[in-house]
């Protein structure tokens, strides 16, 4: 790209940004030109049915019983009950025009703080390709991914010895990584779920092998932050013959590696019920009454880098922080070698903190966003459940999660979708900053 794209790229952000505030005005303009002196009790109807869509998602998650059916027909019945007033009262044609409106600004403003932003690829370092490459593969995981993309014949065309993991057995994935270290592996990989993807990667970590993730798994989020093609297993496959080393760093919790997330509180306890696995809904629903309002599981603190989250419902430790701002844009680590744990800590206590979460996201009262090096978190019983990289263990308190730099080499093909610039929390005071065209003190536009 040189610096030609270096140049477009902010000015792209300028205009992007000045055509997200030019939608957000023109919205307001239509919806007081359309409604004229209703203007102000069109946007009393829209704001109190997302309160009551609030209550009404705060009940169905909550109560039980009678008091969650009515909390779904209150969730469902607002926006319609605003609709038929709109449509009754000949608003509607302008209050469609204006959420379009309004859609598309938030659509435009994303991008262009993202394009403003852009990302640091990690660094990338060239190797030879491996002699001996040793690849553990689940073919149950994903659905039966190693059977449909046929992944063991084509590892084994590239040069790869597959242990193919047997569905109707317990088998130590870690034993068979030390067994093919000890027979002169010189990478391991796994093509499998994220839990089997960190208890192998831990492994090559201790060697200083190299360690290859195939995205075979149901979410593959690690393969996703490494830029890996989630769509095709079969060309993380590449990174045999042509393929280039990332040094990332490799989350700890109790001895146990972790290349996601540790979860604690809500999400932990409902994993360990034996019922998730097969009625996912039904064990959620069931559980989140006593898990938000009594809280039954454990009161938890958190401590991290000399601060505490006391008593959250929910807390989740990550392998470094996630990028994302809102809700509009899921998970994502643009970078997992700057050597931080990230750390969400969420309580919600009400309604209004519901509303306020789906609206804001992260940047919600009821979320605490911290980051370090170290995590310490304690619980008022000797034991709770943890969830690492989604899978449900027990583990003695306290609880210390630590982060090892740079501890995994990550070999990944050269010719790869990559990762995506993450984009900041929206905020009207950063767009205006970035559509007047100033620079920031490293001389870019902000």
């Amino acid at each position: 790209m040189g610096e030609a794209a270096m140049v477009e790229q902010p000015t792209r952000a300028v205009w992007l940004a000045r055509a997200a505030i030019g939608c957000g005005l023109l919205a307001v303009l239509v919806l007081a030109a359309g409604a004229g002196l209703r203007g102000a009790l069109v946007v009393a109807v829209g704001v109190a049915a997302l309160a009551l869509m609030a209550i009404g998602v705060w009940w169905a998650l909550s109560r039980r019983g009678p008091l969650r059916w009515l909390g779904v027909l209150l969730a469902a019945a607002a926006p319609a009950g605003a609709v038929v007033l709109y449509v009754g009262g000949g608003t509607w044609p302008w209050v469609l025009g204006a959420v379009a409106l309004w859609a598309v600004g938030l659509w435009l403003a994303r991008v262009a703080l993202r394009s403003a932003r852009g990302a640091k690829e990690m660094p990338e370092r060239e190797v030879d390709a491996p002699r001996r490459p040793v690849l553990i593969m689940n073919p149950k995981s994903g659905g039966g991914k190693v059977e449909k993309f046929r992944l063991a014949e084509r590892a084994r065309r590239s040069g790869a010895e597959v242990v193919l993991l047997d569905p109707d057995a317990h088998q130590d994935v870690v034993e068979l990584a030390e067994r093919a270290v000890a027979d002169g592996a010189d990478l391991l990989g796994v093509a499998g779920g994220d839990g089997t993807q960190a208890l192998v990667a831990q492994v090559a970590a201790r060697h200083g092998l190299p360690f290859l993730v195939v995205s075979a798994g149901t979410r593959n989020h690690f393969a996703l932050d490494l830029g890996l093609d989630r769509d095709d297993p079969a060309r993380c496959l590449d990174a045999l013959t042509d393929g280039v080393e990332l040094r990332v760093d490799l989350g700890e919790v109790a001895g146990r590696a972790f290349v996601n997330n540790v979860s604690f509180g809500t999400y932990a306890e409902i994993v360990q019920n034996p019922e998730y696995r097969d009625a996912k809904t039904s064990t959620v629903l069931a559980m989140l009454p006593d898990l938000l309002v009594g809280y039954a599981g454990a009161k938890l603190t958190a401590e991290v880098g000399g601060e505490l989250l006391e008593h959250p419902q929910a807390v989740l430790v990550s392998n470094n922080p996630y990028d994302a701002g809102d809700l509009l844009d899921p998970g994502r680590r643009s970078r997992m070698d700057r050597g931080r744990l990230g750390v969400l800590g969420v309580r919600v206590d009400g309604a209004a903190q519901v509303a306020d979460l789906a609206l804001r996201g992260t940047s919600a009262e009821a979320v605490s966003v911290l980051a370090g090096r170290e995590v310490l978190v304690t619980a008022d019983v000797p034991s709770i459940p943890v969830a690492v990289d989604g899978e449900a263990l027990e583990l003695d308190v306290p609880v210390r999660c630590v982060i090892h730099p740079g501890a995994l080499r990550v070999r990944v093909p050269r010719d790869r979708p990559g990762t995506v610039a993450p984009a900041p929390a929206l905020k009207w005071s950063r767009l205006a900053h970035l559509a007047s065209g100033r620079t920031n003190t490293n001389g870019g536009v902000w």
